[in-house]
């Protein structure tokens, strides 16, 4: 089970989602407020330490509404380990335990906003290949610090909207998943206000799984950047930005402790700064 032009047609997909969102959010700073120059993606090559592939790093630093945003893609290849090896054969991944290789491309997302009123978000898409099998997982959730009624109606209504075409179940399904998923135990809540998350989708049609993947991120943009333009220029106090950066330690509890797609690309070697883009400029405890 090759899938050598399925594969090649996902990489390209998750790369051409990923010029077009950096398209946007540069064009959004050039509307943002304020008078600093309008923010730009700084862009590098990664490759694995071990293996094969790598990928394109992309972060904008200091911009007008984003304080940190970055969008990356990848296409690896190479062996498992053995721990990730016995998680997926935990996971019922046919073949494991007795051939290693593995390919894998997604997109990954995390913005952290300048205007506290203006929601973090993150969103994923990724196919993932074995010899004895092959999904696709991903997904989208929305992190404000200061949760806003309407703009979290917007979100949900958009990934719905989304999915029902998929599947009758699919948007409550991942909604669900993503309410278990996003949630962190040893503060006993969520990180934000949920969204959508899928891992192992494997319905047996490759095109139908696909093009519901890419459902997901042609989503993505309609479902975040209103938000975004709504709130970059709305007021906010000192007490907002301490609410955000406490919110920021929040989130960075969850993506070193907790999230599976961080611990996967430590484990196999992948550039570690490109992994640890996900984490926000600057936080804060109480």
């Amino acid at each position: 089970m090759k899938m050598q032009a399925e594969r090649e047609m996902a990489a390209a997909w998750f790369r051409e989602l990923r010029d077009r969102i950096v398209a946007a959010f540069e064009a959004l700073e050039d509307q943002g407020p304020g008078d600093q120059p309008a923010g730009r993606f700084e862009l590098r090559e990664t490759r694995r330490a071990e293996g094969g592939g790598g990928g394109l790093m992309s972060v904008m630093r200091e911009g007008r509404v984003f304080e940190k945003v970055g969008v990356n893609w990848s296409a690896v290849h190479g062996e498992l380990s053995d721990a990730a090896r016995k998680s997926m054969a935990a996971r019922g991944v046919p073949g494991i335990d007795s051939d290693p290789r593995f390919w894998a491309s997604g997109i990954s997302l995390v913005a952290h906003m300048r205007n506290p009123h203006a929601p973090a978000v993150h969103m994923n898409t990724r196919m993932f290949w074995t010899p004895g099998a092959w999904w696709f997982g991903g997904g989208t959730d929305l992190n404000p610090c200061l949760e806003i009624t309407e703009d979290t109606a917007h979100f949900h209504d958009t990934l719905r909207a989304a999915c029902a075409p998929h599947g009758v179940d699919y948007y409550d399904r991942f909604k669900a998943w993503a309410d278990e998923y996003f949630y962190i135990p040893h503060r006993g809540r969520a990180r934000g206000v949920g969204g959508i998350f899928y891992d192992d989708l494997n319905s047996g049609d490759w095109q139908a799984d696909f093009a519901f993947t890419k459902a997901v991120g042609e989503a993505f943009l309609p479902a975040f950047l209103p938000l975004a333009e709504r709130r970059m220029s709305q007021p906010w106090t000192d007490a907002d930005r301490e609410a955000q950066l406490i919110h920021r330690g929040l989130y960075a509890e969850y993506n070193l402790v907790y999230d599976r797609g961080t611990k996967f690309g430590l484990a196999t070697g992948h550039d570690a700064d490109a992994v640890l883009m996900s984490l926000p400029p600057m936080a804060k405890w109480v």
